[in-house]
């Protein structure tokens, strides 16, 4: 190797300062290099030294120790699986050099790493799975030169320092970390050079264990300029909690996209700072003095205090006023586009989030404002945003505001908004509860179907005694006048046995049931219920088949295990439930007539009383809902139109089609939520039909199916079907 060993006394200090101009001088003392002049190659077993490169020549290492190296204007170094180790600044790069660090080590005393310039010509340095520290810094990147930081760490280790101080130069970090002892990256003012500093963090992390993480901040001299990308889940962490500063008259525009962000953005009077959010990204802190603030692609600010922004922009974006409980005033200079603002209001209290716009608001805007299981202290209004000018649209989102009891609207009146306490319906809690303990008598009725259905099987075969099970399902449509709309959908299973009772004229039968079913209630807009019911009864039967009277009766006992599923309008969901008993009796007294050709006719009177236990429960955001004994008597005048067709070989198909008209006289059944009464009133009239068709398969066996609709007042059941078995002993 040719090298060339000389003193920094003998080149001149002075003369190397001015090539490193404005950022760098080398170390006090004599520091003996050796000098390349050509392509070299240095590995393990070189000796530890020192080294400049001139221009022209390439220095490669692999697998080397050094101290210093210098790289002049115009040289190059390809420097893998190394290390240096100097008293001073390690790495310096002169203009028009490129420096290519990979899988290596840098420890300095002074500075890790010295990106210069000379005039207008900067220098590139590439750092690549590398590890840089140094005291003074971990590197300094002059104006017009560049940094490429890929898997590495880079620190600046001593007190005072930064992990990257930079000029207008440009700063690529990837999947790596930056650390400064003071703040994580310096931008400062180059007087000589105009232009910005540019830096681009993709999944990177830079932190400032005594300060902000990134600084910008100029000089009497020269003001500072940057604009800084942080994307691809990049974190900035300030040991103060300060993300972005900008002081001495600095200007910084800052995008963020795909990241979250958590601290505060600090602009000092006479600096200025724009601040984007994009795809998804969030910001959860203060900010202070920006001038321009864009929100888009679903992305979020999350305000920790009261805060000023000059002109807010949103497309697609949320500003969310803190926590639920704080309260916080946001005043904007301009507001334009489209977003939403979550905000939080307590009607006890008379406070809210505010949102100000001093000058013009444009744009359609929505208002997120969260909901509460309490009802307010009082219907009064709370103002909630003021607009000076412009043509802007604020609205609720989902259309309301979940309190207690009731949802409120959103009133404008001239420039201002108000959450208006006057202008109520009932919330989504409420009518859970109203609808899950409206469905207790229909999960009731729609078991018992199943049981009315049973007596054509016992007619069939003049009443034998044997087991049976059923399987059905009910939906029934009930409508707003009933107190609240909501559908129900029910399946369930019967079973039962049943044995002769040899008393007084006529044959009796005596059995027992058991079944289960399963309610589903639809509210719409995502709130639902569901009931389960376990039920136990025992039922008789007497059949005339001389005279063709009937009576059928039946005693039926139910558990309801009872869950509400609420959607709130702040897009949280609300839960509760309660168990609670049920018991009704219902009796069936008609006449079969026969008539010609195997076709009959049966009238029928049936009259069924039910009762259900009253409960209170709450939801878990703190509506508390109370229902009182509930309490059902429903008369039917009907008849029953069909055929015994005989196939020979005891097989027996029996077609009927029924009518019936009902009549529900109960009105009054109430449920309280927060202390609000409300009525439950399925009463009133329908009508019902009802086709199915019995068959015998053989002396013991038979199958039934049977399909029902009915329609009324406060009520519809546009379907129900049960299919049943049955074997005779």
């Amino acid at each position: 190797m040719k090298k060339h060993t000389t003193s920094l006394s003998r080149v001149g200090k002075h003369a190397l300062a001015l090539a490193l101009t404005p950022l760098w001088v080398v170390s006090e003392g004599t520091l003996a290099l050796t000098t390349i002049r050509d392509d070299q190659t240095i590995d393990a077993t070189v000796a530890l030294d020192s080294y400049q490169v001139l221009a022209g020549a390439t220095l490669t290492a692999n697998g080397a120790a050094t101290q210093q190296i210098q790289l002049r204007a115009g040289s190059a170094l390809d420097f893998g699986a190394s290390t240096i180790t100097a008293a001073g600044d390690a790495l310096l790069v002169g203009s028009d050099a490129v420096a290519s660090v990979t899988g290596s080590t840098i420890v300095s005393q002074g500075r890790g790493i010295v990106a210069a310039r000379t005039g207008e010509v900067g220098s590139t340095v590439e750092l690549r799975g590398s590890t840089v520290t140094g005291q003074a810094g971990g590197a300094a990147l002059a104006s017009n030169s560049r940094l490429s930081i890929s898997d590495s760490l880079l620190r600046g280790a001593g007190a005072g320092s930064s992990g990257v101080r930079m000029f207008n130069g440009r700063l690529d970090v990837a999947n790596s970390q930056i650390i400064g002892a003071q703040e994580g990256i310096l931008v400062n003012g180059d007087a000589a050079v105009t232009g910005q500093a540019d830096i681009d963090l993709q999944n990177a992390v830079v932190e400032g264990q005594e300060g902000a993480a990134i600084v910008v901040a100029g000089s009497a001299a020269a003001s500072a300029s940057a604009s800084i990308k942080v994307g691809n889940g990049s974190r900035l962490l300030g040991s103060d909690g300060t993300l972005l500063e900008v002081r001495n008259a600095s200007s910084a525009d800052m995008a963020v996209d795909n990241a979250h962000l958590v601290g505060n953005i600090n602009v000092e009077e006479g600096s200025s700072a724009t601040l984007a959010l994009n795809n998804r990204s969030s910001l959860t802190g203060h900010l202070d003095g920006v001038s321009s603030l864009s929100i888009n692609d679903q992305s979020t600010w999350i305000m920790t205090q009261d805060a000023n922004v000059g002109d807010l922009a949103l497309n697609d974006g949320n500003v969310q006023f803190g926590q639920p409980d704080a309260y916080h005033r946001l005043t904007v200079e301009n507001l334009s586009g489209s977003g939403t603002f979550v905000m939080h209001a307590d009607f006890s209290t008379g406070q809210t989030d505010f949102l100000d716009v001093t000058g013009q608001a444009t744009g359609n805007h929505s208002l997120l404002i969260g909901s509460s299981g309490e009802d307010p202290q009082a219907e009064n209004q709370l103002h909630v945003v003021h607009a000076a000018s412009g043509d802007a649209t604020f609205s609720l989102l989902n259309g309301r505001v979940d309190l207690g009891a009731f949802s409120y609207d959103l009133v404008q009146r001239g420039e201002d908004w108000y959450l208006d306490g006057s202008r109520k319906v009932i919330s989504p809690g409420t009518q859970s509860a109203l609808a899950l303990f409206n469905a207790a008598p229909t999960v009731w009725y729609g078991e018992l179907a199943s049981l009315r259905s049973r007596m054509g099987e016992l007619r069939l075969q003049d009443g034998q005694p044997g087991v049976w099970v059923r399987a059905y399902g009910n939906k029934f449509d009930v409508a707003a006048s009933s107190g609240v709309a909501y559908k129900q959908v029910q399946q369930g299973v019967s079973f039962g046995a049943d044995a002769p009772l040899p008393i007084g004229d006529g044959q009796w039968l005596v059995g027992a049931l058991a079944g289960y079913s399963r309610s589903d209630l639809d509210l719409s807009q995502g709130t639902s219920g569901d009931v389960d019911s376990y039920y136990l009864g025992l039922y008789t039967t007497w059949l005339d088949k001389q005279s063709g009277y009937y009576f059928d009766g039946v005693v039926k006992l139910n558990r309801f295990e009872n869950d509400a599923k609420v959607a709130l309008s702040d897009g949280d969901q609300a839960k509760g439930d309660y168990n609670n008993v049920g018991m009704g009796a219902s009796a069936e007294f008609g006449r079969h007539i026969a008539l010609d050709g195997g076709y009959f006719i049966e009238p029928y009177t049936q009259w069924s009383v039910a009762q259900f236990q009253g409960k209170d429960y709450t939801l878990d955001n703190g509506l508390q809902a109370k229902g009182d004994t509930a309490r059902s008597v429903l008369g039917k005048l009907g008849s029953t139109l069909g055929r015994n067709i005989e196939l020979g070989d005891a097989r027996v198909v029996q077609p009927y089609v029924r009518a019936a008209y009902a009549h529900e006289f109960i009105n009054n059944n109430q449920v309280k939520v927060n202390g609000h009464r409300f009525d439950n009133d399925l009463s009133g009239s329908r009508a019902e039909l009802g086709v199915g068709v019995a068959v015998s398969m053989a002396e013991r066996l038979q199958v039934h199916a049977d399909f029902d609709y009915s329609a009324g007042e406060h009520i519809d059941q546009p379907w129900g079907v049960n299919l049943g078995l049955r074997y005779n002993w």
